[in-house]
């Protein structure tokens, strides 16, 4: 009987004989029977959803749904369809990053994994969606709302995880070869094309004893979805051993990933005064959407775009930098990661399952433009980088001061060190980051199991700001500064910030599964207790609460030092100077219980209850911004965001029907919002104290004929801050009573697709509230609503069962609306935002064989 998937997405689905409800190996083998995972679980997915009978608030998405979306999309973006989850694309293609939310928690409260490996920064908890693994590689992705899994190796997770797991090589030898070509077609957006390839190819059991792999991979480029100047180029590889041990599910697994990202900043045009109407909501004009940065208004727009040549050198005068390479699209945005993963599951005696998952991962990443800045009113030019000292009681000084970089040397070759020129200067990033999870569990019975847990995560986050030169036209020699940096006079390099911390877990947790009532009955006890520690090791010198830093050349330390003594009234509190560089270290520990149980009141319908206490730890950011107080101060220790969250559910599941809903209430202490800002490359946190959230999630996916399928999914946010908030001074902000900001109250929509044949049509919808732009509520983006439609052909006809075509169509009717944006406690008018996905088509050709 064929279904609704078409053959090439088949064809990847054959290679799935098991699906995974949770990150890790050992929480998979617990959370499944034994003869499931022996034999291999049968598929309960209606349409690529899933809602799974656990006590916790799930929902999986299989590969079905994940391939009926663009090819190569992130996989952020199909998690749209899930209920309480909000994503907003950069541009159509995937690649260029987005705002996710889960229940309002932005992505630095929510832990994505991938297999097992923490995806989150290790300093600031971002996820950058621009990075995930290839949506052909992807077998399932399992999302909990609101909760994590006890071995889960996470600091951050208040608001739920997203564990991507990857695909299974298959026992039979064949591949998959995928083309595509897209471009954006709405009213003025001119020519912006997007390609990408794909290939796969699996061994099959290359030795008869159940060795197998496969390799990929993928490249992609793509215009700029607004400017023009600029794009994406993105290359990605992978690759996956797998060796069966025995037939009782045991295996031990071998993979790595790396993925390369060449993409400038995406456009993000100012919403200033003239832009908020009446009702505080801000509406930015449509025809402003797609822009030349050469030719728009004020000087800096007209000299800092492209073509443009820097200012030319002229011996024995004080030169000034222009505008030529400031344009905020000319920054880039590059990053090389990689991990290599392990894992395994091992029966030890009959009913005895030990699991170890390991994993290293690297990063090296910036972001940011140059030196100099344009004002974009006036068009005034300031020119930071300069070739003179920076004077200091007489004595001349070279380093970062006060914003300036100074180095004592002849910058642009013209014989004289009198001048101003612009260089590159991003925010540098270097990640090594070391991962393992051991899962123990023993099946006292049938109906009772147990599990012990051990965790262990250590990052090296290096973050500096080293510099480099540009060319005639504004363009990098190297888009990473610190593969060859500009050294001073005296050869030391000079960087806006040179920090180094680790971050370090190690957490043990058990956890019990018993069944009772005849198995209708199952109930969850676990806990889990983490033991953080963040050592920071600020190598400037700290100038304010801000986490302003001076960074004086080698040699300049005890000049600089004598000059700014870090005095403390010891009536008023107040801190004059700057902070030495120092070395300081952070614990963090918590028991977290974790309760919940499932009830079965018929076969087909249950009832589940789950609540959970979950910690997030400071951000690097945060705390070195408290080196600036001395340790005597409370406020030099910044508190942990802890919440309680708890989940009840009513939940129908047939071969046909998925239906649940869930009412969820969570109560937060210390509530930490935190901003990414773009020039800085760094969180900006607002602690918000005691916030509650509640709110309802709810989905029904109905396959009545093989060939009709209806999903329709919806949510409802409750957010209240409930105290006011002290704002810069410490003076009290009227925040009680208010929603977060970047909340919105309702989210709903739907997906209906049918066959006919060969042809597969699909088309869904999505609806956003409005959010507010800041934690007052003052001023609002207004809600949106976009359609997409999805075509697939199956050439089985034509003698070729593995091959279709694929037309997918984004924003249908070319929904203006505003994406992401970073906002604040009190931001008014001015604000840096993205603009949502234009209109755009693409079609790719699948191949399987």
């Amino acid at each position: 009987m064929r279904t609704m998937l078409a053959c090439g997405v088949a064809f990847a689905a054959l290679m799935i004989p098991a699906a995974a409800f949770a990150q890790s190996t050992g929480s998979q083998s617990f959370d499944e029977s034994s003869e499931i995972v022996v034999s291999g679980r049968k598929e309960k997915a209606v349409g690529g959803v899933e809602i799974p009978d656990s006590p916790k608030a799930k929902v999986l998405i299989t590969s079905e749904l994940i391939q009926r979306q663009r090819v190569g999309q992130s996989i952020n973006e199909v998690l749209n369809l899930v209920p309480g989850v909000s994503f907003t694309n950069n541009d159509p293609w995937g690649s260029s990053g987005g705002s996710f939310t889960i229940r309002g928690f932005n992505s630095d409260r929510i832990s994505q994994t991938f297999d097992g490996v923490p995806l989150n920064d290790s300093g600031n908890y971002a996820v950058y969606t621009n990075q995930q693994l290839d949506s052909e590689l992807i077998e399932n992705v399992n999302v909990n709302l609101g909760s994590t899994d006890v071995d889960s190796p996470t600091a951050s997770a208040v608001g739920g995880t997203v564990n991507i797991n990857s695909l299974r090589p298959s026992d039979t030898m064949g591949g998959l070869v995928t083309g595509s070509y897209g471009n954006i077609i709405a009213p003025g957006s001119g020519d912006r094309p997007y390609t990408r390839v794909f290939g796969m190819i699996q061994t099959g059991d290359f030795t008869g004893h159940g060795t197998k792999a496969w390799f990929a991979a993928s490249n992609l480029h793509n215009e700029p979805a607004f400017a023009n100047y600029g794009g994406v180029q993105k290359s990605q590889f992978n690759a996956k051993l797998w060796q069966d041990i025995g037939s009782n599910g045991d295996f031990v697994s071998i993979a790595g990933h790396y993925n390369v990202n060449r993409n400038n900043f995406g456009g993000s045009p100012l919403t200033a005064a003239g832009f908020v109407d009446a009702n505080g909501n801000i509406n930015v004009d449509k025809s402003r959407r797609f822009y030349n940065i050469g030719y728009g208004t004020g000087a800096a727009a007209a000299t800092g775009g492209a073509p443009c040549n820097t200012a030319a050198a002229r011996p024995g005068l004080a030169d000034l930098p222009n505008a030529c390479g400031t344009s905020f699209e000319r920054r880039y945005n590059p990053s090389n990661t990689g991990n290599a993963r392990f894992n395994s599951r091992f029966t030890l005696a009959e009913g005895l399952i030990f699991s170890a998952d390991a994993a290293y991962q690297t990063s090296k990443a910036n972001g940011g433009g140059v030196t100099t800045s344009v004002n974009g009113t006036t068009g005034a030019i300031t020119g930071n980088a300069r070739e003179g000292a920076y004077v200091l009681n007489g004595q001349s000084l070279y380093g970062f001061y006060g914003g300036g970089y100074y180095f004592g040397r002849d910058l642009n070759g013209d014989g004289d060190i009198l001048d101003r020129v612009t260089l590159l200067n991003p925010s540098q990033t270097k990640t090594n980051r070391y991962t393992a999870v051991a899962n123990l569990s023993y099946e006292l019975n049938d109906q009772n199991r147990v599990r012990l847990s051990y965790t262990f995560d250590r990052a090296n986050h290096r973050q500096t700001g080293e510099l480099d030169f540009i060319d005639a036209g504004g363009e990098p020699f190297d888009v990473f500064p610190v593969n060859e940096p500009i050294f001073d006079v005296n050869g030391n390099v000079v960087q806006k910030r040179d920090r180094k911390s680790f971050a370090t877990l190690n957490q043990v947790s058990g956890e019990y599964r018993g069944q009772f009532l005849e198995e209708k009955l199952t109930v969850l006890l676990g806990v889990r207790a983490p033991f953080f520690k963040r050592e920071l090791n600020q190598n400037c010198f700290t100038t304010g609460s801000n986490g302003n830093v001076d960074c004086p050349s080698s040699g300049a330390l005890a000049a600089y030092q004598a000059a700014n003594p870090y005095l403390v009234n010891a009536t008023t509190g107040v801190i004059t100077g700057a902070a030495a560089p120092q070395q300081r270290n952070y614990k963090y520990d918590k028991l977290l219980p974790n309760i919940g149980a499932t009830f079965h009141l018929t076969p087909t319908t249950s009832v589940a209850a789950n609540y959970a206490k979950n910690i997030s730890v400071p951000s690097t950011d945060t705390l070195y911004n408290a080196v600036y107080v001395p340790l005597s101060s409370d406020a030099s220790q910044p508190a942990a965001e802890t919440s309680d969250s708890y989940d009840l559910s009513l939940r129908y599941q047939r071969s046909i029907v998925q239906a649940g809903i869930t009412g969820w209430y969570s109560k937060y202490v210390n509530r930490i919002v935190s901003a990414f800002n773009d020039d800085c490359q760094c969180s900006v946190d607002t602690n918000l104290g005691a916030v509650k959230k509640y709110g309802i999630d709810g989905s029904v996916s109905v396959r009545p004929i093989p060939q009709v399928l209806a999903y329709v999914f919806g949510s409802y946010i409750h957010s209240e801050i409930e105290d006011n908030v002290a704002g810069v001074g410490g003076t009290l902000v009227a925040t009680a009573g208010k929603r977060e900001r970047n909340t919105p109250k309702f989210m709903y929509g739907g997906r209906l697709q049918g066959s006919l044949g060969n042809l597969d049509v699909g088309g869904q919808v999505k609806y956003t509230g409005s959010r507010f732009l800041n934690d007052i509520n003052t001023q609002k983006f207004g809600g949106y609503t976009v359609v997409d439609l999805d075509v697939r052909y199956s050439l089985a006809s034509f003698g070729m069962p593995k091959t279709a075509i694929q037309l997918n169509l984004t924003n249908l009717f070319d929904k203006f609306y505003i994406g992401s944006f970073s906002g604040g406690l009190t931001t008014a008018n001015s604000t840096n935002v993205n603009f949502g996905s234009p209109r755009a088509i693409s079609g790719s050709l699948i191949v399987g064989f």
